[in-house]
């Protein structure tokens, strides 16, 4: 049976997408405050505009993996109608993750390990030309991150290249809660997932007394919970599902 280190018994995961400003301007000295480390989907040209920040980030132990250079989502959002995956190919949607890549360690001298797909899309194309870039992502990372998810992930069975990722922008505590509650029953996995940290009600803000909340639940021993990067614990998935493989 699947059990999780130091006899802990579900895994979370806290990502943000976009390298926007409020994450380092808001958020970082908070998981600092607390010795936690989070995760951060960064478009490049965003770091510039607190790139000695982000630089700070990387060097406390936060992990900064690939979001992308021009963050393309479906032609349906306004703003991608100019950069739409219906109108991408396998190539330009791998040499954009290749060059991100490339510009995340020049910038902060990290190299990516992990991936979110920008708005959750994973295809390129239309109609009966759709394909999935999903291989393209399992290629070159240890994991890949989706949005929004309805659920958390299953560490035997999961697919490392497509995870699930909880939006937990505006909510409560109490409304996240529950759901860490489902993940313990089946000592899983929960990723969740944010733009903005800071105290206003935007649409894409996660708040700072939830994420207080959470961390200082996360570290009660008596919940019995690994909060970690994205990296750390599907570089320990990944060690498992291929032990469970071997004996198969």
């Amino acid at each position: 049976m699947f059990h999780w280190p130091k006899h802990k018994r579900l895994a979370i995961s806290l990502t943000f997408d976009d390298a926007r400003p409020s994450q380092v301007d808001t958020g970082l000295d908070l998981l600092n405050e607390y010795n936690v480390h989070a995760t951060f989907y960064a478009v490049p040209n965003n770091l510039k505009k607190r790139l000695k920040q982000w630089q700070s980030l990387a060097e406390a132990g936060h992990e900064i993996g690939n979001h992308t250079v021009n963050h393309p989502c479906s032609i349906n959002f306004p703003f991608c109608r100019e950069n739409g995956l219906e109108d991408y190919t396998l190539d330009r949607i791998e040499q954009e993750i290749t060059e991100c890549n490339r510009l995340l360690h020049s910038l902060c001298g990290v190299t990516p390990e992990t991936f979110a797909y920008p708005c959750g899309n994973t295809f390129i194309g239309r109609g009966i030309n759709t394909q999935s870039y999903v291989p393209i992502v399992a290629r070159h990372f240890l994991a890949g991150r989706g949005f929004p998810s309805e659920w958390h992930n299953v560490p035997e069975v999961c697919d490392l290249a497509q995870l699930n990722g909880r939006s937990f922008d505006q909510l409560p505590f109490e409304i996240i809660l529950p759901w860490i509650e489902q993940t313990r029953q089946e000592k899983g996995w929960l990723i969740l997932a944010g733009h903005d940290i800071g105290f206003d009600d935007q649409r894409q803000m996660v708040q700072v007394n939830t994420l207080r909340d959470l961390i200082e639940y996360a570290l009660n021993p008596a919940n019995g919970v690994w909060l970690d990067t994205v990296a750390n614990v599907a570089r320990h998935l990944k060690a498992v599902q291929k032990e469970i493989n071997n004996e198969h």
